[in-house]
């Protein structure tokens, strides 16, 4: 009797995991090689922080994860291959193509990655810029380039710039072509699409499609003369063909012309700091990447958190990160604001400029020394400008 009862509670386990396990099939691909697959390839899904499964792709990209709990936004998939920089998405994740995007070098350079699912069959990303329309039809600008096309689903669609161009401003865009007549369609917003956007050896932001609405071009960031980036992230609908976005985007390209702010509710603002605590212990600590991980979530819930971006600059400089260091530290400068922001501006100018003149790039390196001396005052400001003008 004992045994049956063991037995009958055994079977009743199996049987519930049976109808909860969920199958989550993931290619990996390149983001910089039309249609390289990517093998061995670490991907695994993360369940309230805490590492669920784990699973390496084969030598056709492909990897068939397990898990016992529903593919939604409440998991984390995170595929991880030396060379590269790590991928982190929200799910749902089944079927889908993730791109991974080798490890960029140039301090000022910028990869854009596009993703969606099987519907709309054709999605094409826009990089727009000063003489400048990056996309199908033209492939190559001003040190940017079109690395891949896709026209049948899923992408990826990869913009690199080699260098932003100081005092330029950038704006991204992605255009459904497969429904470019129909500015009503719903297709875009249905699509699944993501955005990913690396420097250096990071992913540093990540956008997903707004949904539950019409519209058939996504605006999705902004960067301005200086390199703040900014989210715009909205959906409309036009009726253009592909090289006329160029004209429904174009305004922006005037830093003059304001993008609004996103909201952000009381609760993300209040979990937004208590990350940033998290990350200011764990810097103190010497945990670096731990740290970098609660200033990136902090930034996630609210992008205009301008201590966050500080600190995370500042840890990125510390562990060699020093192109995503700049990022950051334009963001800070972006938005400081009351009586300490002359001294967080010159400071965070000052920190750009030393990884500038340590990489070699010394009119970069004055140019940011010059800025933090407008800001404040600061013999070290003078010595650093004098030291780079006598190069």
């Amino acid at each position: 009797m004992r045994l049956f009862r063991v037995t009958s509670i055994f079977s009743l386990w199996a049987l519930a995991f049976s109808v909860t396990a969920q199958q989550l099939p993931v290619e990996v691909l390149s983001a910089v090689v039309k249609d390289q697959k990517i093998a061995d390839a670490e991907v695994l899904v993360q369940r309230n922080g805490a590492q669920s499964v784990v699973g390496r792709t084969n030598a056709q990209g492909q990897v068939t994860l397990t898990t016992d709990f529903a593919d939604d936004p409440s998991n984390l998939l995170i595929i991880k291959k030396p060379g590269y920089s790590n991928l982190v998405v929200k799910c749902p994740c089944s079927g889908m193509t993730y791109a991974i995007s080798p490890v960029m070098q140039n301090l000022d350079g910028l990869r854009v990655v596009l993703t969606w699912g099987a519907t709309p069959s054709d999605l094409d990303s826009h990089m727009i810029f000063p003489g400048n329309n990056i996309y199908f039809r033209n492939q190559q600008g001003d040190d940017a380039h079109l690395d891949v096309d896709d026209i049948d689903g899923y992408g990826p669609e990869t913009i690199t710039l080699e260098k932003k161009h100081y005092g330029e401003s950038y704006v991204y865009a992605v255009h459904d072509y497969s429904n470019q007549t129909r500015p009503e369609s719903r297709q875009l917003a249905a699509s699944q699409a993501k955005v990913f956007v690396y420097m250096g050896q990071s992913l540093v932001r990540t956008y997903y499609v707004p949904q539950d609405r019409s519209g058939n071009l996504w605006t999705v960031f902004r960067m301005t003369g200086n390199g703040d980036f900014q989210d715009i992230n909205t959906l409309s609908g036009v009726t253009v063909d592909a090289q006329d976005v160029l004209n429904e985007v174009s305004p922006l390209l005037d830093d003059k012309v304001e993008v609004a702010a996103v909201a952000v509710s009381s609760s993300a603002q209040a979990d937004a700091k208590t990350l940033n605590r998290k990350g200011e212990e764990a810097y103190h600590a010497g945990n670096l990447q731990q740290a970098i991980d609660f200033y990136r979530q902090a930034i996630e819930l609210n992008n205009g958190y301008g201590q966050a971006y500080s600190n995370l600059g500042l840890a990125y400089q510390k562990a060699g990160n020093t192109a995503e260091s700049i990022w950051a530290n334009r963001k800070a400068i972006a938005l400081a604001s009351g009586s300490s922001a002359a001294t967080v501006r010159a400071s965070s100018y000052y920190n750009i400029a030393r990884i500038y003149e340590a990489a070699g790039q010394f009119a970069d390196a004055l140019r940011h020394y010059q800025l933090a001396k407008q800001q404040k005052a600061n013999p070290v400001y003078d010595k650093a400008i004098e030291r780079v003008q006598n190069r």
